[in-house]
């Protein structure tokens, strides 16, 4: 379905009935809302509303000019809450989708009841920029992202995962291939400029940060920093998986997922 913006589309999902809670899920730089599927058949049996946005530029979003902040994006989820007629929500985002939850919770805390955070940092990587400059790069060069896509799944799953799933890696692979270069490339440049250490105390709403034990691009380490400067900050790790835990060990991610958002539904 498509919602319309500031003048602009933006792709989403919505599932359940309209009188129960809202868990609102973004996903990862070059992928959508499609990176949710193993999430939503629990949370629709448990009696939840779920909402799928694909960011700007990704999934079936039209891309806008870049370069983007992580405040505009949250803007974004905000926004389409607005259309939506929806007051407030529990927040799942991984990757660049937890780093504008962070935007969301300190630029829209009367929004926001829980989050869940995943494979994601507080502050923009010290080491990496080059890698950074060089994706886009290719990009630019190409004016495609499918130069991008083999090395960039093989960087989210373990060896393991792509012989178990085959048709769900290439799903994926495809995904991050048809993104467009205006939203990625955008994506990228809020990457490069943001840093929520110095305000993380404020986030007054309870936090779950759950990452994969073997995730370089996004480490254990720095989950743990967010999950220490939130005031009700939890942290999980699940063994054997690097940057989509979610996809790679669904039922172990769905078990911290559900028994979190359960204990918190009388919050909503």
């Amino acid at each position: 379905m498509l919602l319309t913006l500031n003048g602009r589309r933006i792709a989403y999902d919505l599932l359940g009935s309209e009188d129960v809670p809202v868990v609102c899920f973004a996903h990862s730089l070059a992928a959508d809302g499609g990176m949710w599927a193993e999430q939503v058949p629990p949370l629709l049996e448990m009696g939840w509303r779920v909402l799928r946005l694909d960011m700007r530029g990704h999934g079936g979003s039209d891309p806008v000019p870049g370069p983007y902040t992580m405040s505009d994006l949250a803007g974004d989820v905000a926004g389409a809450l607005d259309v939506l007629g929806i007051r407030r929500i529990h927040y799942v985002g991984l990757s660049i989708g937890g780093m504008l939850g962070q935007a969301f919770a300190l630029d829209h805390p009367e929004r926001l009841i829980s989050a869940i955070w995943c494979d994601t940092r507080p502050s923009t990587p010290t080491e990496g920029g080059g890698a950074w400059a060089e994706r886009i790069a290719t990009v630019e060069q190409a004016g495609s992202v499918a130069p991008l896509a083999d090395a960039t799944v093989e960087r989210w799953f373990t060896d393991a995962f792509k012989p178990r799933s085959p048709a769900r890696w290439a799903q994926i692979r495809d995904t991050v291939a048809a993104t467009t270069p205006e939203g990625y490339i955008g994506c990228c440049r809020a990457i490069m400029e943001f840093d929520f250490i110095p305000r993380l105390h404020e986030v007054k709403a309870p936090v779950l940060v759950l990452c994969g034990d073997q995730d370089i691009g996004t480490p254990p380490a720095e989950n743990r920093k967010i999950a220490s400067l939130v005031l009700e900050g939890r942290y999980e790790e699940i063994a054997d998986a690097r940057h989509f835990p979610n996809v790679e060990h669904p039922d172990v991610f769905n078990h911290h997922m559900m028994e979190w958002l359960d204990s918190r539904r009388h919050l909503s």
